[in-house]
């Protein structure tokens, strides 16, 4: 009989539960915003993740997607909206000036939302590709699934 059954530990479950329900908040300030919204579209379907439907309120969320330009007046809101968010919680750079701040290099933008939250995935590109934003899904989900079962 060792067919009928299989073994697995709490963790991978756990993990494996975790990595297929994302629940995504999303910051958006600036036209990556128009390529995020395309990767839920039927053709590229970002459904198939596990991160289907955005939710309207950090304490709802889990997955912080910042999309776009974040300027020195925007940076206490969005270490609010991250604090504000239940752990375990996850954050997705979305774009180059979410990243590095992006051709941006004046004294009104954050050089990269690392200044201000940490980031667990950055997903390159002005804008990025709905490829590119599927494989940063991707990344993401093997880092929810490694990731341990306490807070961090």
């Amino acid at each position: 009989m060792p067919d009928s059954f299989f073994t697995s530990t709490l963790r991978a479950v756990i993990g494996w539960g975790r990595k297929y329900s994302m629940f995504q908040y999303p910051f958006v300030t600036a036209c990556c915003g128009m390529e995020y919204m395309s990767v839920s579209c039927a053709h590229h379907d970002i459904a198939r993740f596990g991160a289907e439907i955005p939710r309207f309120t950090p304490r709802q969320s889990d997955v912080l997607f910042v999309v776009g330009t974040i300027t020195h007046k925007q940076a206490p809101v969005l270490r609010r909206v991250w604090e504000q968010m239940c752990d375990p919680k996850w954050v997705v750079a979305f774009g180059a000036c979410a990243s590095s701040g992006g051709f941006y290099d004046n004294y009104a933008t954050v050089p990269g939302i690392d200044h201000i939250i940490p980031v667990d995935v950055y997903i390159p590109g002005c804008p990025p590709r709905p490829e590119a934003v599927l494989d940063g899904v991707g990344m993401l989900q093997d880092k929810i699934q490694q990731g341990p079962l306490l807070l961090r």
